[in-house]
């Protein structure tokens, strides 16, 4: 996903977080070698995320999607592994930029399947000062990138809502994405779900095919606005503007206790949208809040 803040400060500790990096990778490899061959003679999958260490991962490919946005591909140890992430959740990732002492670690979140085998796949905006960003898009295929660990970053229950509004802005997206992958591709979760996606030009609406792929399967069950600012001629499922709250009053309606909002996009917007921060925490408020929903119905990244 986007670069998002940690839900550890560790920036606040990089030597404590380099000392804890280098001893976990040198336990990590010392196991590895046991646990691939349990791993061999059983036809279980192999959860790549779920022991405890880092994974370093072999860039497999990669491919620009617009002018700052790459699809990242990484190999996962043998054909029959799995990342076993759970909804909603990122990787923290480790890597060290070219002339930087010091580690840069970020979050982002994987675009692939939980179940898909062999791979995990990242899609990475690059930002004009973003060290860890300019570093994965300097990648190149047989580089390495190394995944500390997993974060969750929010329980989701199959059926606890009626309607689920995924609210994203700019590479906010990914963790959408995950969500809507996650309820859609299980049978057994009747959640609705409605997405409205805010960017600032055409092409940066990321996994358009992907998502209208779901309408096309889940017509009754999955909707989505894109909202352009900068829009040249309005088409069909592209609205002109921003996300606001004529436009979220539009789609959503009156909230009720059975309706989930989740949201993830830049700064203003989510301070727009449910009130500015204290540390992790939302005070409340903003358009959501106006419009009837509570604080409880609202998990913000």
């Amino acid at each position: 996903m986007a670069s998002r803040t940690p839900l550890l400060n560790l920036s606040s500790k990089p030597l404590l977080v380099s000392a804890c990096a280098v001893t976990g990778v040198g336990a990590y490899f010392g196991a590895r070698s046991l646990l691939t061959q349990a791993h061999a003679e059983s036809n279980e999958p192999n959860y790549v995320f779920h022991s405890w260490g880092p994974k370093t991962l072999r860039l497999k490919s990669s491919k620009s999607v617009n002018h700052n946005t790459k699809r990242l591909v990484f190999e996962l140890p043998g054909e029959n592994s799995q990342s076993g992430l759970t909804i909603i959740s990122s990787l923290l990732t480790f890597s060290r930029p070219a002339g930087r002492w010091l580690p840069v670690i970020r979050p982002y979140t994987p675009i692939s399947v939980s179940a898909q085998t062999g791979i995990v796949e990242l899609m990475v905006k690059q930002y004009p000062n973003g060290k860890a960003s300019t570093h994965l898009h300097s990648l190149n295929p047989g580089d390495s990138l190394t995944f500390l660990f997993p974060i969750k970053e929010y329980e989701w229950v199959p059926n606890r809502f009626s309607q689920v509004y995924l609210i994203a802005g700019g590479l906010g997206i990914t963790p959408m994405y995950q969500v809507l992958q996650g309820i859609l591709n299980n049978p057994n979760d009747k959640t609705k779900v409605n997405l409205i996606f805010g960017v600032n030009s055409e092409e940066d609406i990321l996994l358009k095919d992907e998502l209208e792929g779901f309408k096309q399967r889940f017509p009754t069950r999955f909707n989505y606005c894109y909202v352009v600012s900068d829009l040249k001629q309005e088409k069909l499922g592209l609205r002109k503007g921003r996300i606001d709250e004529k436009l979220l009053q539009e789609i959503t309606g009156r909230p009720d206790k059975s309706m989930k909002v989740l949201l993830c996009g830049p700064p203003p917007m989510t301070s727009a949208l449910v009130g500015p921060k204290i540390g992790f925490m939302s005070t409340g408020g903003g358009v959501l809040g106006r419009l009837g929903f509570t604080k409880d119905q609202i998990h913000s990244f």
